[in-house]
């Protein structure tokens, strides 16, 4: 694990509403700051109601919802253009693989527990949260911090839609997989989960079916589609083996 994925960084359960309405600000034209305050007055009645404290849990989930769409970090800049211009033609409804990818890209530590949750559902089609922090833990270490936030991303996965209690008490499954039938929006998810791994690179077939996108059925995308954005590497070994990557900026 990179020390990227060790870092974490994702402290608390952002709704999925949230992040529609900082898309929703960031397309009406709103500076940076204009989008913090607009935010700070819209969970002033949600989180950290009556407290004090400079870093409470309002401006914890505010820093969250800024990095992932406003600031984020500077090789992202280009995934997060693209996905904002897609958004532009999309309903709240339709905008959760935007949502996904770019968290997954900006919280590689989303795509960790990600993965482990859609492997469990694949292996026995429900998952309990102490077997995913179990799990977890063995990936980042026995880390009181590794299991917090691990519950916080579970939670967020059941705020969104993407799991649901299971029959057994302690227990979720996933819900049917969206479609995503764009072969565009499939291959920038399928970028944002490259940009998320440690090594900024995956096996091209493992890629197509990788388990931290089970929210997900993607359409058929070719090697040569995700290469089309100008930001991967495809590297051809033989007829089968084919590596992508993120390509290597060049210095100026």
């Amino acid at each position: 694990m990179s020390e990227r994925e060790r870092m974490i960084g994702y402290n608390r359960t952002v709704k999925l509403a949230w992040l529609d309405e900082t898309v929703d600000l960031i397309q009406s034209g709103l500076a940076d700051a204009e989008v913090y305050a607009a935010l700070s007055d819209r969970l002033k009645e949600e989180l950290s109601v009556g407290s004090t404290a400079k870093r409470g849990s309002r401006e914890k989930t505010i820093t969250l919802l800024l990095k992932t769409w406003v600031r984020v970090p500077s090789d992202l800049r280009d995934l997060r253009g693209e996905a904002l211009q897609m958004a532009q033609g999309f309903r709240r409804a339709e905008r959760l693989p935007l949502h996904w990818g770019m968290t997954m890209a900006v919280y590689p530590f989303w795509r960790v527990v990600a993965e482990v949750t859609g492997r469990l559902f694949r292996l026995q089609g429900t998952a309990s949260p102490m077997q995913v922090q179990r799990r977890v833990k063995e990936l980042l270490g026995e880390r009181e911090v590794v299991a917090r936030s691990t519950r916080y991303v579970l939670r967020a996965f059941a705020d969104w839609g993407v799991i649901v209690d299971g029959e057994t008490g302690g227990e979720y499954r996933p819900v049917p997989a969206e479609a995503v039938t764009d072969p565009k929006m499939a291959a920038w998810l399928l970028e944002a989960t490259v940009l998320s791994t440690s090594e900024g690179a995956a096996d091209f077939n493992s890629l197509s079916n990788t388990p931290s996108l089970f929210p997900f059925h993607l359409a058929k995308v070719s090697a040569g589609e995700l290469a089309a954005s100008g930001r991967l590497d495809v590297i051809r070994h033989g007829l089968e083996d084919t590596l992508v990557r993120v390509k290597t900026r060049s210095l100026k």
